[in-house]
């Protein structure tokens, strides 16, 4: 159980590590190799890549941590658990669009791999490349209901009520600041 509790906390971490790490030392490599007067024909396809799984993996971590991109507007206007209704129906909005992204892009990953198309410089099966989409969807899905779980547990009042915009993010964030 304990592996699974570190999984779930560190998983993305992880993955953007390693991506980040693979595709800022294949960059230098190649800055470097330039500089001698010599270049890597598959340094630029496999940083390519890698900021490809990034995205995708970004995306899953930006859900985890609540901090993907939204309009703040409806949530200063509202107070207590009707920013928490409507947080809820965004991130239900957000899991159906990333279900169907799921399905969508697994469709077209396996197309990709049944077809063996690789890449010219690495001979990575392209089908891989494509995947990063709905894995990084899935686990964005599986973000969105764990912190709907949350959210309706405060609605149900099961738990502390904590629902905060960037403005109170921020004024948090000062008040820490001064102490």
């Amino acid at each position: 159980m304990n592996i699974i509790r570190a999984i779930d906390r560190k998983l993305e971490e992880v993955l953007l590590v390693i991506f980040s790490t693979i595709m800022v030392s294949v960059i230098f490599l190649q800055v470097a190799m330039r500089v001698s007067g010599n270049s890597l024909s598959w340094s630029e396809e496999l940083a390519r890549y890698c900021f490809i799984w990034l995205v995708y993996i970004g995306i899953s971590y930006g859900v985890k941590k609540q901090r993907h991109i939204k309009v703040d507007v409806m949530l200063l206007l509202l107070k207590g658990k009707g920013k928490l209704v409507l947080a809820i129906a965004a991130n239900l909005l957000f899991l159906f669009f990333s279900i169907y992204v799921v399905f969508s892009g697994y469709d077209i990953a396996a197309q990709l791999l049944s077809f063996g198309q690789q890449s010219p410089a690495l001979g990575i099966p392209m089908g891989a490349v494509y995947m990063a989409t709905p894995i990084g969807f899935g686990l964005a899905a599986i973000r969105l209901i764990q912190n709907l779980i949350v959210q309706i547990k405060m609605l149900f009042g099961k738990k502390e009520l904590e629902i905060a915009d960037e403005r109170d993010r921020l004024q948090k964030q000062e008040g820490e600041d001064e102490s």
